[in-house]
């Protein structure tokens, strides 16, 4: 967990800082508001800040209400320190959005029990995000939250007028799998061809479950061309060795269709969705384990088979 320090005097800095050294956390340190802002505004934003109330630039009270203005997905726990003692001080910091308040001087085990607490429900709202938009098999993202990404990146697309491909894939023959091994088996198979799927990524490709044995890959800037070259490399990483579960070994292939968005096609998200689909039916039909790009004379076949 990275923690931001925002404390205008230099020895306060170096003594807190100590603590939180000596606690084995993160942490940066800046002794005014404007600098705290700069780095909560940025785009690895700390997840804990320890407030003074009395700063140059904004003070402790503006950087909290800045703070509750940002709109991150990640809460943000912040702790007051101040050497204000009044209850209707308190009163105002909470009303501000801070979630703790600790007088000075600083007691160190006070300090540390505030910011375990902190830690602890940094954590857990951290865990409850991951469960809401995650599979929990695969720890892929859901249905849900690739069909979201989808959208983002198929707006993106349309503003900046470059590609995005689209793969759908499914596991062939998954039944025979469950149906040899048993369900426990077909579950590590899930997990392991996941795994595979996302192994060669970039840091920006997206990857979810997208329903059963299905996968809805995203590769953000990639043409048809690239993207289904990407496609088959990563279809070759998928069916390359065996799966071995505490069940029995098996092995596991993928077909994929393969679909992209062109700017001169008006077309919708479910539509290229669809593309991807028939695209899919096709390599299924051709024999599976390959990949089968789109073409507007496929569109008429169908789609449906595993």
């Amino acid at each position: 967990m990275k923690i931001l320090l925002v404390e205008d005097s230099y020895i306060e800095r170096r003594k807190v800082g100590g603590y939180l050294t000596d606690w084995g956390l993160d942490y940066v340190a800046v002794g005014s508001g404007t600098e705290a802002i700069k780095l909560l505004e940025g785009p690895d934003p700390p997840e804990l800040a320890l407030l003074d109330w009395l700063l140059p630039g904004l003070d402790g009270i503006d950087v909290l209400r800045r703070i509750r203005k940002l709109g991150h997905e990640n809460y943000i726990y912040t702790v007051m320190l101040t050497a204000k003692t009044q209850k209707r001080d308190r009163l105002n910091a909470m009303e501000a959005g801070a979630d703790d308040y600790l007088s000075k001087p600083v007691d160190p085990s006070e300090l540390r029990s505030r910011v375990m607490v902190g830690k602890r429900i940094v954590e857990l709202q951290q865990s409850l995000r991951f469960a809401a938009t995650h599979d929990f098999l695969t720890n892929l993202l859901n249905r849900a939250e690739i069909l979201a990404a989808l959208e983002r990146e198929f707006s993106r697309s349309g503003r900046e007028e470059k590609p995005t491909t689209v793969i759908l894939a499914d596991i062939d023959h998954f039944k025979r799998v469950n149906d040899t091994l048993g369900h426990a088996a077909g579950d590590e198979v899930l997990k392991e061809v996941a795994r595979r799927l996302k192994a060669d990524l970039r840091p920006y490709d997206v990857v979810g479950r997208y329903g059963g044995e299905e996968f809805l890959v995203i590769l953000p800037g990639c043409n048809l061309t690239t993207g289904a070259r990407r496609a088959d490399e990563i279809r070759t990483l998928v069916a390359k060795g065996p799966i071995t579960t505490p069940f029995g070994t098996t092995s596991a292939t993928v077909s994929m269709g393969v679909t992209a968005t062109v700017s001169q096609r008006d077309c919708s998200v479910s539509e290229f969705l669809r593309e991807a689909d028939v695209s899919l039916y096709a390599a299924k039909k051709n024999g599976r384990n390959r990949v089968e790009v789109f073409s507007p004379a496929a569109n008429s076949t169908g789609a449906g088979q595993s």
